[in-house]
């Protein structure tokens, strides 16, 4: 199964972030500091965290400003949901609930729970988990009156002793439940064989009345499938110089420090040795005096077991060295730089081997660098068990990497992400990928009143949560702007979208681009001159796909446009959209498709709406009656429909007007 919803509430800086859509692969929460991402991180792993991870306390989790809510006993820990969680059945999961349950199929989803007393409770999808008495009362009272004619008034005396005092809504669960089932198997044998009817009846009770104890197994083994919720804070450092001795006292205590020793704790873990194994191994030569002196047979078979265990410990050494030196080579960008794990008396180094093959030890190299080695330490030592499809919750990943090593490491998470769903956050516009805006969800604090939110839209109250996304894209565009000899520019994010989704369809079927094109969001209609001409100084070629609403209007009559580019390297949406629309844009090429979409994937249905006004713009539609109307979701959902759908399943019209675009951009930069 794989998280599809969540929603934190209740929870320090968070009194309610909304509903959180999360990708089956990898999410992105992108926010300023101080705008709760890490809280937002922390309450969810408390879905299903490892048993070592610190429980939801009122004092320390509960916002401080309403903690006098619990402290007067105004509100009940056990009442106070914190963190919510959607996940998404697939094949193994309903595998899993048909050896229990083999009848149960309709169960899709898995809604989980978790309050502030850390107790946990669940909803299986919209799927009724027991019936009410009201249900089954009718069925219960034929029964009886058949039974009855069977002279056993002691089954009927005890149906009404059991029914006696229930009201219409009584769950037919727990208790009630199971003496409805031991009632129906004393008037078994009373149901007459030879109707049908009376038959029917009995099966159809049993199963109602069966129920909740169906769901409640089913329940039980979705709950042990849950994945772990792992998170990961840069506060795990390995150290370069582990005292072993003293590491081993402090796990014999108990006395571990969570953010000091966990990294090293994983190193270890990676190697196969506790800290005491390895630092008994250091102290534990055999002496002659202790057996039998050097010539005793006692004696040699004492080193013996003792170069072994040493052998095991420089093989084992070795073995992670050559993984980690591997892993952090691909990341790192260099093929010179190793790793090496030494043993050295009662500590383990971790050294660096430069160039020159000079050992310095781990914190003589950067920041990011050492982050980056105690990441993979951790990952790796923590994925050879619990970590197996586990859901890793990255806080701030890579921050003290330089910028291109953060370009680097965000392809590295998107490779862990094809073993395990990822959520990460970031405010580096380095770790956030402009093919991926997809998956980036903004998590802002407007106030302290209002506490963190989280959006799925672009729109947001404070436009510094957007910045590390404005960044990102303006660093694209800086890095792609001339690398190309083929460039169309269009008006917005949302129009290049459509663009490259669709190229992405029509490639399959040889009718995309013919050549690597460059799509090139200008932000507004205004500033397609200002990018045309950037591109045309480079001599480079160059198209421009406009609105043909106002701006775009004014933007193709620009004497500066039409001098930079001829008549066919102007593409206007008015050349391939239904004649019938005003100024159209280029949602209305895909007018029906987008109908359909918004209705079935977000909700919103304007069907009637846009069948009436043929000649207005959709998106002039979805704006006048879609609260919250977003034009950015509507492009995400066509994307998501497109992936799942081929290009044939478009209308008839929009196939022809696609085909055409795509046809006229590939004249124009011919």
């Amino acid at each position: 199964m794989y998280l599809s919803r969540a929603r934190i509430r209740n929870y320090r800086s968070v009194h309610d972030s909304g509903e959180i859509e999360m990708e089956p692969t990898k999410t992105v929460l992108v926010g300023v500091n101080e705008a709760g991402k890490t809280a937002l991180l922390k309450a969810l792993q408390q879905i299903n965290a490892p048993e070592d991870t610190d429980r939801f306390t009122a004092l320390r989790d509960y916002p401080r400003s309403r903690y006098t809510e619990v402290q007067r006993g105004d509100r009940e820990l056990g009442d106070i949901k914190v963190a919510e969680a959607t996940f998404v059945l697939e094949e193994p999961d309903k595998n899993a609930l048909l050896k229990v349950a083999p009848g149960l199929t309709e169960i899709e989803q898995l809604t989980v729970f978790r309050y502030l007393d850390n107790s946990l409770r669940y909803k299986l999808g919209s799927v009724r988990s027991y019936a009410t008495y009201e249900e089954v009362e009718d069925d219960l009272t034929r029964l009886r009156a058949h039974v009855a004619k069977q002279d056993d008034k002691s089954v009927v005396e005890a149906l009404a002793a059991i029914i006696a005092g229930v009201t219409a809504t009584e769950p037919v669960r727990g208790n009630f439940a199971q003496q409805l089932t031991d009632w129906l198997k004393t008037a078994l044998p009373l149901v007459d064989e030879d109707k049908p009817r009376e038959v029917a009846r009995f099966q159809r009770l049993r199963e109602q009345v069966g129920r909740a104890a169906v769901m409640t197994a089913a329940a039980e083994v979705l709950l042990k499938r849950i994945p772990l919720f792992v998170y990961y804070s840069t506060y795990f450092t390995v150290r370069p110089r582990i005292n072993l001795t003293s590491l081993a006292q402090r796990e014999a205590s108990g006395d571990l420090d969570e953010e000091y020793d966990f990294g090293n704790s994983c190193l270890l873990k990676l190697l196969g040795f506790t800290a005491k194994e390895l630092s008994d191994l250091a102290g534990g030569e055999p002496q002659p005096s202790q057996h039998g002196g050097t010539a005793s047979e006692q004696y040699h078979t004492a080193v013996r077991s003792y170069q072994e265990k040493l052998d095991d410990r420089q093989y084992r050494l070795n073995a992670a060295s050559v993984e980690l030196t591997t892993a952090i080579r691909e990341v790192w960008g260099d093929e010179r730089v190793q790793l090496r794990l030494v043993a050295d008396g009662q500590y383990l180094k971790v050294v660096v081997v430069d160039d020159l093959g000079v050992e310095v030890e781990l914190d003589q190299r950067s920041e990011g660098f050492r982050w980056l080695v105690s990441f993979f330490v951790v990952f790796k030592a923590q994925a050879q068990g619990e970590l197996k499809d586990a859901i890793l919750l990255l806080d701030e990943p890579g921050l003290s990497l330089h910028a291109l090593k953060q370009q680097e490491f965000r392809k590295t998470v998107s490779r862990l992400a094809e073993d395990n769903q990822v959520v990460y956050t970031t405010h580096s516009p380095f770790m956030v990928g402009t093919d991926e805006l997809d998956l980036v969800r903004i998590v802002e604090m407007k106030d302290r009143d209002s506490g963190t939110k989280v959006h799925t839209r672009l729109v947001v109250d404070d436009p510094r949560s957007v910045y590390p996304l404005q960044a990102a894209l303006g660093y694209e565009l800086a890095q792609s702007l001339f690398g190309q000899a083929r460039n169309l520019v269009c008006e917005g994010i949302t129009d290049m979208m459509y663009v490259e989704a669709l190229n992405a369809a029509l490639s399959n079927n040889g009718a995309g681009l013919k050549r690597t094109v460059a799509l090139v969001p200008a932000a507004s209609a205004s500033k397609v001159v200002y990018y045309s001409t950037l591109l045309v100084s480079q001599n480079l070629k160059v198209a421009a796909l406009l609105d043909s609403d106002q701006a775009g209007e004014q933007a193709a009559k620009q004497d500066e446009l039409v001098r930079l580019l001829n008549k066919r390297q102007i593409l206007r949406t008015k050349d391939y959209a239904a004649d019938t629309v005003s100024g159209p844009e280029i949602e209305d090429m895909l007018r029906d498709t987008l109908v359909t979409v918004a209705k079935d994937e977000l909700g919103w249905d304007v069907t009637a709406t846009a069948n009436a006004q043929s000649s207005r713009r959709i998106v002039d539609i979805f704006t006048a009656e879609i609260t919250g109307f977003s034009k950015y979701k509507l492009v995400r959902a066509f994307i998501r429909w497109l992936a799942a759908h081929d290009i044939t399943e478009l209308s008839q019209d929009e196939q022809s007007a696609v085909t055409q675009l795509f046809a006229d951009i590939n004249r124009a930069l011919n």
